[in-house]
This record gives structure tokens, sequence and C-alpha cells, in this order.
């Protein structure tokens, strides 16, 4: 692997990583919003809790594949830059539409920074791809 491909893949694995963090701390937020209520998911925190650890399973083993450099890693890639910029647009038409919740400096500052590095993040793992 030459030191472009070296820098590239670096690009990558620092992109996931810190849209991970993004998107974990925007979960933590969620639960601050009681957000099941907002999308009407029954359960409440029991299963909100559930369903996230879950998801930080998914999302760790995803850089795990990343780092291994296998292209399911990328697929995963894709994934995560994907629900960054859904978390964004979902969040964006709620707020647009009157709901009150995320609307705190910080909480709109995560969903910002997400979109932002989930775009980032796609435009580089789909140039991996090539």
């Amino acid at each position: 692997m030459n030191s472009i491909d070296h820098q590239a893949e670096r690009k990558l694995q620092l992109l996931y990583l810190l849209n991970a963090a993004l998107l974990i701390a925007h979960e933590i937020d969620s639960a601050y919003w009681k957000e099941w209520d907002l999308f009407g998911i029954p359960g409440g925190i029991q299963f909100f809790l559930l369903l996230n650890f879950l998801l930080a399973l998914l999302v760790l083993f995803g850089f795990a594949l990343l780092l291994q450099g296998k292209k399911s890693g990328l697929v995963c890639s894709c994934c995560l830059s994907s629900a960054g910029v859904m978390a964004f647009l979902v969040h964006g038409y709620f707020m647009l539409t009157g709901h009150p919740e995320f609307m705190l400096p910080v909480s709109e500052s995560i969903l910002v920074a997400t979109f932002i590095v989930s775009v980032t993040q796609g435009f580089v793992t789909l140039r991996r791809f090539t």
C-alpha cells in the first residue's frame, strides 16, 4: 500500500470514529429528550437502551472491519454516514414542524456536526470503493 492510500485509509478511519462519537453523543441526548416518545417507539427507555446497545455493537463491529481493510468495513462506513445524514434530516424536520426537542445549542451543534462529518465520510468512503 502506498503512502497516499495509507493516508486516505487513515482519514476514513478518523472520520468513522468521529462520526460514531457524534452519533453516540446524539443518542445520549436522545435519551434526555425521550426520543422513543417522539417517534412513537413502544417499550420506553428499556427498549430504547436495548436498541442502542445493539446499534453500538454494529457500529463498533463496522469499525473493526474498516480497520482490517475489508470491503464490508466500507459498507459499514456507508451505513454509518447515511445514518448521520438521516439523523440530521429527521430531527431537522421535527424542529421545523415545531417540536421543542433537540433545540438546545449543544443538541443542535451535535446534529450539524454529525451532518457535516457524515457527508464528508460518505464521499471519502465512496472514493475508497474505486
